[in-house]
């Protein structure tokens, strides 16, 4: 039940953010490139954590770990540019 409970749980947080993103989108100010950036956020805060945390590489071949350090730099660039590509219209 309690796992049932959990799911349920993140369920209605998934939703909320979703519908938080949806506003974020139409709003003058933020704006939907914006909003899918910061929405984007979410999948390096996990990758961080599944590296960093969890340790997920740990035992994996050198070439990836190796591969570890440009990808999160080029994500953080990408979403960057995302996010301010409306400023420069």
């Amino acid at each position: 039940m309690r796992e049932h409970l959990s799911g349920i749980g993140g369920g209605a947080i998934w939703g909320l953010g979703a519908i938080c993103s949806f506003v974020a989108a139409h709003a003058s100010i933020v704006g939907p490139a914006t909003s899918y950036a910061m929405g984007q956020g979410a999948t390096m805060v996990s990758a961080v954590w599944g590296v960093f945390v969890w340790r997920e590489f740990a035992g994996a071949p050198d070439a990836a770990v190796r591969l570890l350090p440009p990808m999160f730099i080029l994500f953080i660039l990408g979403l960057t540019s995302v996010a301010v590509a409306p400023l420069f219209q």
